[in-house]
């Protein structure tokens, strides 16, 4: 019986597993866009946590400031970022229940 036990549990898991393989999948595809400075900078960045793109308005471009373009882009990467990792972790929560899951190899 024991073993009978075991081997659901291996089929539940491993159809979890194909689960979350087709959700990263997706994210892949998704994108989702951060901002700073107002909307000076936007950096658009994919359910992978990969920079897509990146627009700065030329308005925020000043030669005699460079620190201030660099800490934005940083600012507006961070949060695309942030916000990549909590959809991704939003649509995990979905396949294994909120479990709280840390699984190694996952980006939440």
């Amino acid at each position: 019986m024991a073993a009978k036990g075991i081997g659901e549990i291996m089929k539940q898991a491993q159809k979890l597993q194909s689960q979350m393989a087709k959700i990263q999948e997706e994210m892949a595809l998704k994108t989702i866009e951060g901002s700073a400075g107002g909307g000076m900078v936007t950096v658009v960045a994919n359910g992978k946590q990969e920079i897509v793109s990146v627009r700065i308005d030329s308005e925020v471009v000043n030669p005699n400031d460079i620190d201030m373009l660099q800490d934005l882009v940083q600012a507006a990467v961070n949060d695309a970022i942030k916000k990549s990792q909590e959809l991704v972790s939003s649509e995990m929560s979905k396949v294994t229940g909120g479990l709280g899951l840390n699984i190694p190899g996952l980006p939440f």
